[in-house]
């Protein structure tokens, strides 16, 4: 029977495919598909991993000291049952065999069919050994990571090809932005998740992957059922379970003319941004890694308008932070990667939804019972860091000898904070001077995210060279709600006076002073603020490549004049 599930959308567009259901702890297994001459020794793999992790529960039984509670023994007997049971290793193999899935890939699908069992069991003490099931996999996983194997070059294959296999879509609980780069160039065309808002970092980076999602379905991933046909209408919030195939029918249709108006789009990527009335508009990307430069460049970028260096300090299995010369590396390799063009790089963004590996217990703690979006995050965790904060400057000015390099900083709200930002690139400088490293002429912005610093905008100024708007976070702290929480979604409104007067206040400052002002955040890639940004002067996007021809189509049809005079209809009240 199909089924409708409602959520919110947050990247546009439509798409179809079985699912794959994948638990929060385990959405970094890798997955891709292998050879159909790679299965047997795939399973071979597998077996490898359970006759490991067979020895190392036998051995743990044999070393057991003689005063051991029995029901530890007896724990362990459990494990090695469900590690030998044919619904386990055996029904993976399938996964294996049928869907070319690699061993990891497939033991996680195959979990969560059990584990979905095992949930459904009325008799207590049965529904309670999902836990040692779990245990059983983790240890599995492990014992495959050790032996290595078959790992494509890369991430795997590329997004739309199935390898002759179905399309698959992610089905989870949430995605950390940080899991959500795994997904880059993976074999999914779209997810869905049951939390989430529509400017949580998850839902951004699902725009930057350009792939259809919906989050805050709630049940979605406790309804949806692993290898089930899903359809996600990334266009209004829509997950369809087993759609009928009239709706399949219809929605494949949709797809076709979805990727028929993107190849249309593309045909504007070296069209310079003009409005109908003769005024050039910048048109900028986003990006979180070094490799996204490249698809700015084609998309038609002109430069980076904010380079997420956070997402370089997540992901790392050994807690480190990267060093000075590794951020150095990544930096240039951007820089050089631009060919000239400038790049904006922002100071590390950590905390509320982007916490870092390294946390201790005591500071995910606090994270999680306190709101993270006011804590210390952001410039306020690299003013505490200081040793960190001056090797990211380090590095970033060290790129800059490479080329046009502009330093952001981001959730400025204080003058004191700024004389802290000022005095550790003065120091940055003389540091680098002293060892005798080439940097080059870097102006700094700041972020204008606070509400504080949008009524500042005259004495931020002063100091900075530049601002950015980040109208995510703005918005966030404008009318109090947290912008990853799905249950007060629907009153996050870009289009509130308040928060409008503040956009328009910082760009007409900005502009009257003689200093560049953009908007980075998620209005700059929604063709429904363009004309009411354009009315406010903004003459400086900076979006996600996947979005800068949908925004190129608008500007070119626009007429900056006439928008002044129609901003007041293009607003409506809230």
């Amino acid at each position: 029977m199909s089924l409708q599930m409602f959520g919110i959308p947050v990247s546009r567009g439509v798409a179809i495919g079985r699912a794959v259901l994948v638990a929060s702890s385990r959405v970094d297994v890798a997955h891709y598909f292998i050879e159909p001459a790679q299965v047997e020794p795939e399973i071979e793999r597998l077996r490898a991993a359970r006759d490991a992790v067979a020895a190392e529960l036998g051995g743990l039984q044999r070393d057991m000291p003689a005063d051991a509670p029995s029901e530890l023994s007896a724990l362990l007997d459990v494990h090695l049952m469900l590690l030998h049971d044919e619904a386990l290793t055996g029904a993976t193999g399938h996964w294996i065999r049928e869907r070319h899935y690699n061993a990891e890939w497939a033991l996680s699908a195959q979990l969560e069919v059990l584990a979905r069992q095992f949930d459904e069991m009325e008799n207590d003490y049965l529904r309670e050994r999902k836990a040692d099931l779990e245990q059983v996999v983790e240890r599995l996983l492990g014992a495959l990571m050790h032996l290595g194997g078959g790992a494509p070059s890369g991430l795997g294959v590329n997004p739309r090809d199935f390898a002759g296999e179905d399309p698959l879509v992610l089905v989870a609980n949430d995605i950390a932005p940080a899991d959500m780069l795994q997904f880059k160039r993976s074999v999914f065309t779209g997810f869905v998740t049951d939390v989430g808002g529509r400017t949580s970092h998850t839902a951004i980076v699902a725009r930057s992957l350009d792939i259809p999602a919906v989050v805050g379905a709630r049940e979605a991933s406790r309804v949806i059922r692993q290898d089930d046909w899903v359809v996600i209408d990334g266009d209004v919030g829509i997950v369809i379970i087993d759609p009928s195939p009239i709706v399949l029918e219809e929605y494949r249709f949709r797809q076709r003319q979805s990727e028929l108006e993107r190849e249309r789009l593309t045909r504007l990527r070296h069209t310079p941004a003009v409005t109908l009335d003769g005024e050039r508009v910048e048109l900028l990307a986003n990006i979180e890694l070094p490799g996204d430069a490249a698809a700015a460049l084609e998309a038609g970028a002109v430069g980076v308008g904010l380079f997420r260096s956070e997402f370089l300090f997540m992901n790392r299995s050994s807690g480190d932070l990267p060093g000075e010369d590794e951020q150095y590396e990544a930096y240039r390799a951007v820089v050089e990667a631009m060919q000239g063009l400038p790049v904006t790089i922002r100071t590390v963004d950590i905390g509320a939804d982007k916490p870092l590996e390294r946390m201790s217990l005591h500071e995910l703690r606090h994270e999680h019972v306190l709101n993270p979006a006011l804590g210390r995050r952001a410039i306020r965790w690299s003013l505490s860091e200081p040793s960190m904060f001056r090797q990211q400057l380090r590095a970033i000015l060290r790129a800059s000898a490479h080329g046009q390099v502009r330093l952001l900083v981001p959730m400025l709200a204080h003058l004191s904070e700024i004389r802290g930002t000022f005095d550790a690139i003065t120091r940055a400088k003389q540091q680098l001077n002293e060892s005798g490293r080439a940097f080059g002429a870097v102006p700094v912005g700041a972020m204008i995210e606070v509400p504080a610093a949008a009524l500042m905008i005259d004495r931020f100024l002063e100091s900075f060279d530049f601002v950015s708007i980040g109208t995510n976070d703005l918005i966030q702290y404008t009318l109090a709600i947290d912008r990853a929480d799905e249950s007060v979604s629907h009153l996050y409104d870009p289009w509130h006076p308040a928060v409008q007067e503040l956009i328009d206040r910082t760009i007409r400052t900005a502009r009257s002073r003689g200093k560049p002002v953009s908007v980075c955040g998620e209005m700059a890639g929604d063709p429904t603020f363009t004309a009411s940004l354009l009315a406010m002067g903004l003459r400086s996007f900076s979006m996600h490549p996947a979005q800068i021809a949908t925004i190129k189509q608008q500007i070119l049809r626009a007429d900056s004049r006439k928008a002044r005079e129609d901003s007041s209809e293009l607003q409506p009240t809230a």
